[in-house]
């Protein structure tokens, strides 16, 4: 029988340590979290002592019981759930549901699946970090009353609104604030003049030049105008080209840290293609362990991939620069090794992301049992890891001013001396401009001398306007959120998916803010400023960092942000215009709303916000026609559905509406033989209905025959229609059931257009 007990998360992990351990250790896992808050559970005060009402998920039921079975077994049980935060409120979570004496339980952790990792952490358990759990719980507690607090504002006032959350609120609102940026944006006219020029003899290579100053003045890229730039081409055509300075100079370029979480999601974006979701789910699988076969069967290949970090341990440091001077050469090897400092506020709790073993290259597992996802991924991480150890790359840059009459231009370029570390790895650029930059650094010039002449090619002026900034793709909101430090690289993933699903949408890799996700956004800014604001969200990570490092009471915080959150709430309800009493949230059939308290003295409901639609408004015409109920003038809207409508100009206040006089068919009604069959419209299109109603309310699902009369009982006879298919020609008249045959008088629909067969997409080519 087994003498320990090993609960890890996820039951990929256990195979790989079990063949690790032997017999001596059972390895079972939690799958994740086993509890979790109710779903109903919203907390309306929080006081101290706070007791969190936590639950098994129905889930977790089975898995509970059988954690509870095998610890039952054993004399020592040790929790080994992720390093991080959420690990150790997992770790708590087992340790509460299992009920064993605490000497019995204790944790462990490890920062890659490996067997010599899984003894060291053996050799030093230690107890659960309450700090780290309460900083979990508070973030648990506050995305429960914030995110439900949220959403049921927006539900209620935004149609077809679906969520909102506490981080993915703000990560909207970015797209949203972009989105606006570039509708404000106006385009100003710039002007450029770029030289053709080369040496006299040889004539080549050519190389471009850009106007720096004229007659003095000092030009920036934005800075010329159409007329400056005529006056340029007039004034160099005929001048002679002298080269005025020459300035060279050794330029070094050092190798990117290896990757943390953020870094790794945005360049396997830029480079892969890849989602966060996919990423991370893909990393998950290179963390747990896969067979790749021969002695090391079943291990983990990279360490764990949710980290701030981009520290190295010393013994993995070590082993990269060995493999470096072996494989690639001592001049490859810096003097000493680099060491990368973290940014912000990084937790620091474990490595940045690296290949468990360096001598593991990607080559070698080709013929493993790795997808093509994991292998690509794999070599990203593995190239990275390997550059951030090597030398850097060196350049000689050079620069040159070239006068000509009063103008005088400026040409740069840099030739590559060492390759150094971008022989394994270059980073990948999203931005079109930081491209265009390095193939300007990186053009060749020949060399040149003081007082040397060039000879002129081609002098071109040309026109340009102002961009505006760029909308997001997923590689640049990560960017900005981790630099705005919002959230935690770990959710990243999930807030992407949430918003994409609901609220924007993605043309050609880059956020597009649907109607919905604008009105969401500006009801949460109007409502909620503070708590969709960048910097409050990024200092309450703040507050949550110093609850797990234990400078902050955990429940004192949570009351904190409750209270402000709850007033906050409170402060944007209006009260009922009709009764100035308070509104209160109810749930209908069809969702969230704010309605009187006062009901039913008061039936005053606010009406959920129509979203607009993405084409401008057309603003209301004003007639000379008075409104019959209030006087007002009348005036010709657009509805929000594109229909064209006649109604009062005093709206809200008085909400007539001028009705379009129903078209008489001629046809007297079968039913009381009184008024006329006219034509009149729903939202499922056009019946027809007798003209008195609502004195007699015979209806008809089709256009009545004035030709001819029921053969049976002489009524009127009309073309039918059940669930808008035709089903012929019969009688008005209910107690006659004659039927026949007819040919519907719609017109035919138009056909569908042909299906365009899409090209296949090129092959991407493996990183």
């Amino acid at each position: 029988m087994a003498k320990s007990l090993i609960i890890v998360e996820s039951p990929a992990k256990t195979k790989s340590i079990k063949a690790y351990l032997g017999s001596d250790y059972d390895v079972e896992a939690s799958v994740g979290h086993i509890r979790d808050l109710p779903k109903s559970w919203n907390p309306t005060s929080i006081d101290t002592p706070f007791d969190v009402p936590y639950e098994v998920t129905k889930d977790r039921l089975e898995t509970v019981k059988k954690l509870r079975a095998a610890a039952k077994k054993v004399d020592m049980i040790y929790l080994a759930s992720d390093p991080d935060r959420e690990g150790e409120a997992i770790a708590w979570h087992v340790a509460q549901i299992l009920d064993q004496p605490s000497s019995k339980v204790k944790r462990i952790v490890f920062n890659e699946i490996t067997k010599s990792a899984v003894l060291d952490a053996l050799k030093s358990p230690r107890e659960v970090t309450v700090d780290r759990v309460n900083a979990q719980q508070a973030r648990r507690v506050i995305d429960r009353f914030e995110g439900y607090g949220m959403s049921s504002q927006v539900q209620a006032k935004v149609k077809n609104a679906t969520h909102a959350g506490r981080v993915q609120s703000v990560a909207l609102r970015l797209i949203v604030d972009r989105e606006r940026a570039i509708e404000a944006f106006i385009a100003v006219e710039y002007w450029s003049v770029t030289a053709t020029l080369s040496k006299v003899s040889p004539t080549k290579p050519q190389f471009p030049a850009k106007l720096k100053s004229f007659k003095g003045t000092k030009l920036g890229d934005h800075d010329l105008d159409q007329v400056t730039a005529e006056a340029v081409v007039a004034e160099c055509q005929t001048k002679s080209w002298t080269v005025i300075s020459v300035a060279t100079k050794e330029a070094k370029e050092r190798a990117k840290a290896p990757f943390i979480t953020s870094t790794l999601q945005q360049e396997a974006a830029r480079r892969l293609g890849y989602g966060a979701q996919r990423t991370m789910r893909i990393a998950q699988t290179l963390y747990e362990g896969i067979d790749v076969g021969g002695p090391d069967g079943t291990t983990g290949l990279i360490t764990y991939m949710r980290t701030d970090s981009t520290r190295i341990a010393g013994e993995a440091q070590a082993a990269a620069r060995g493999f470096i001077a072996s494989y690639y050469g001592e001049q490859y090897l810096p003097s000493s090794p680099n060491v990368y400092t973290n940014k912000g506020a990084a937790q620091d709790a474990h490595e940045a992301i690296r290949p468990t073993d360096v001598r593991r290259t990607p080559d070698s597992l080709k013929n493993s049992s790795l997808t093509a996802d994991q292998l690509k991924l794999y070599t990203l991480i593995w190239n990275r890891f390997v550059a951030s150890q090597m030398a850097p790359a060196t350049f000689d840059q050079t620069s040159v001013d070239i006068e000509v009459g009063a103008a005088i231009f400026h040409a740069t370029g840099r030739v590559r001396k060492f390759d150094g570390h971008l022989r394994v790895y270059e980073e990948g650029r999203d931005d079109v401009a930081a491209e265009k930059a390095d193939t300007e650094n990186g053009r060749i010039l020949p060399p040149m001398v003081k007082g040397e002449v060039l000879k002129l090619h081609a002098l071109v002026p040309k026109q340009h306007f102002t961009d505006p900034p760029p909308r997001f793709t997923e590689a640049s909101l990560v960017k900005a959120l981790e630099e705005n430090k919002v959230g935690r690289p770990s959710t990243y993933a999930s807030i992407m998916e949430k918003i994409r699903a609901d609220y924007v949408e993605v043309i050609d890799k880059r956020f597009h803010p649907n109607p919905i996700g604008c009105a969401v956004t500006d009801t949460l800014v109007a409502d909620l400023p503070k708590f969709v604001d960048v910097k409050y969200t990024a200092n309450l990570e703040n507050g949550l960092d110093e609850v797990a490092e234990g400078q902050r009471d955990w429940v004192e915080f949570l009351r904190s942000v409750h209270e402000e959150f709850k007033s906050a709430i409170d402060q944007s309800i209006p009260n009922c215009p009709n009764c100035d009493k308070e509104l209160v949230l109810k749930r209908g059939r069809f969702g969230q709303f704010y309605a009187c308290s006062g009901y039913p003295e008061c039936n005053y409901i606010l009406k959920s916000k129509a979203v607009a639609k993405a084409e401008p408004a057309i603003p209301p015409k004003l007639l000379d026609e008075p409104c019959p109920e209030c006087s007002a003038q009348l005036s010709e809207r657009v509805s929000r559905f594109g229909k064209t409508f006649v109604g009062c100009s005093a709206f809200p206040k008085c909400r007539y509406i001028k009705k379009d006089i129903p078209v008489s068919t001629g046809i007297k009604c079968p039913l009381c033989k009184e008024g006329d069959i006219v034509e009149k419209g729903s939202k499922r299109g056009i019946f027809y209905g007798c003209g008195t109603y609502p004195a007699c309310k015979c209806t008809l699902s089709g256009l009545p025959l004035s030709d001819r009369q029921c053969p049976d009982c002489n009524g009127v006879l009309h073309h039918a229609y059940f669930r808008g298919r035709y089903t012929g020609i019969q009688c008005a008249t209910k107690e006659c059931k004659y039927k026949e045959k007819g040919q519907d008088p719609r017109p035919p629909r138009a056909a569908a257009p042909e299906a365009i067969v899409a090209s296949p997409a090129p092959e991407v080519e493996s990183a």
